[in-house]
């Protein structure tokens, strides 16, 4: 069973691209666009890690952690925010926030946070390895991978790509087509949306 990791985000492209570095690392995600969902959430399931902006609407992020510590739920959670200040750094880390990601983030950061968190919680699943040094030697071979028939190795390809632009859209489109040659044409079409997002 893969780890639950839930990202609360009010924006859909950072959950988007959250979700799909997080699955490509192994985890399997939940999400929330609000303080609300989220409490709901946490409340019925149990995750590894919670992702959480602490600027949100209506429920501010760190209101989400306090709640969260008050219902007892002690999972860790890492702060999402572009608006890094001393009292939210304190006010977090009260509440035992455990890491922070500064907004915006690459494919890259998050996985060095994760390795960290790894460390400490070697339950999780292994780190990857480090990213390659061409995205466009990645997406070639991949494409080459794909016309030769072998999608798996493709696969592994674009999970290089992704570590190091999360945000081309051109990733998730030959994702869509690795899961299409292997018959999965729900994750295809998927992958397929994600790419119009970031094309669009």
């Amino acid at each position: 069973m893969r780890p639950k990791v839930l990202v609360v985000d009010d924006t859909k492209n950072i959950r988007t691209l959250l979700t799909t570095c997080l699955e490509v690392e192994g985890y399997e995600v939940r999400t929330a666009c609000d303080g609300q969902q989220a409490l709901a959430l946490a409340a019925a399931e149990a995750f590894q890690w919670i992702f959480l902006d602490i600027k949100l609407p209506e429920l501010s992020g760190t209101e989400v952690l306090r709640r969260l510590r008050g219902q007892g739920i002690a999972t860790p959670v890492i702060i999402m925010t572009a608006f890094a200040t001393v009292k939210n750094a304190v006010d977090c880390t009260r509440l035992g926030a455990v890491a922070y990601l500064q907004k915006p983030f690459t494919a890259a950061k998050i996985r060095h946070v994760l390795a960290e968190l790894a460390q400490e919680a070697p339950a999780g699943p292994e780190p990857a390895p480090p990213p390659p040094e061409s995205a466009a030697a990645c997406l070639a071979a991949a494409r080459r991978l794909l016309a030769e028939g072998n999608p798996d190795e493709a696969y592994a390809q674009l999970k290089k790509a992704l570590a190091i632009d999360p945000s081309d859209g051109a990733v998730y489109a030959l994702i869509g087509r690795v899961h299409e040659a292997r018959g999965e044409l729900e994750e295809a079409r998927r992958f397929y949306r994600i790419a119009a997002e970031f094309q669009g």
